[in-house]
């Protein structure tokens, strides 16, 4: 079957996993969230890929179903630090039954399984491209929507004005130690270090907007 062929049948699966969940029956909003970052995590995987000359129509079917497991209910954190393991078993039979080389299912698999905390549950190589699958979904979870995200999540619309300020300035030390993170590829630092600085920019903005909210 051609690659491109199984991209669109990788694209299917998840979205008929993420229908047919019955965990994601009543949460709309958190199913289409999870959705959308696989596509952008496979659109961020498919650039890296084509400038690193690897195997673009394999990363996006990798990074499509990174996530797939969570059509399941995690019940404990462990479940949660569990779930690229989780995925690499419901993507593993997919990729046979859709006829993919067992040379690059057992590459795809492998970098599913590790992309959280770099552990897999069964032996593989720590390629380049296993690797990309993990710093695709890093990319995507410091982008833009990352931050309307984190500041919906901690109630910054909520906090006094001392609490925002003291938030966004733990944020800015925070983002600054990230620039040292390693990574597979040079395309992917460089697209890391892009988003980082995005949300290094908007962040001092904001604390520059806090800042002004004070008589002088």
């Amino acid at each position: 079957m051609r690659a491109k062929n199984c991209v669109e049948l990788a694209k299917d699966f998840l979205k008929r996993k993420f229908d047919e969940s019955e965990y994601f029956a009543d949460k709309k909003s958190e199913r289409d969230y999870r959705f959308e970052h696989s596509v952008r995590v496979a659109n961020i995987g498919k650039i890296i890929a084509e400038k690193e000359g690897m195997d673009s129509d394999a990363m996006v079917i990798a990074c499509l179903l990174h996530d797939i497991s969570y059509c399941n209910e995690f019940e404990n954190r462990e479940d949660s630090r569990n779930h690229g393991r989780y995925s690499a078993k419901i993507a593993r039979p997919f990729l046979e039954e859709i006829g993919m080389d067992p040379e690059i299912i057992e590459e795809i698999c492998y970098g599913i399984a590790i992309h959280v905390d770099d552990e897999a549950d069964f032996p593989g190589k720590r390629t380049a491209f296993a690797l990309t699958v993990g710093d695709a979904d890093n990319i995507d979870r410091f982008d833009a929507y990352r931050i309307f995200e984190n500041l919906k999540w901690v109630k910054y619309d909520e906090m006094t004005l001392s609490e925002k300020n003291e938030h966004v300035s733990r944020v800015l030390e925070r983002l600054e130690k990230y620039k040292n993170l390693d990574f597979a590829t040079k395309a992917s630092r460089e697209m890391w270090l892009e988003k980082l600085e995005y949300q290094i920019g908007f962040y001092e903005k904001l604390r520059a907007q806090i800042e002004n909210s004070e008589l002088r």
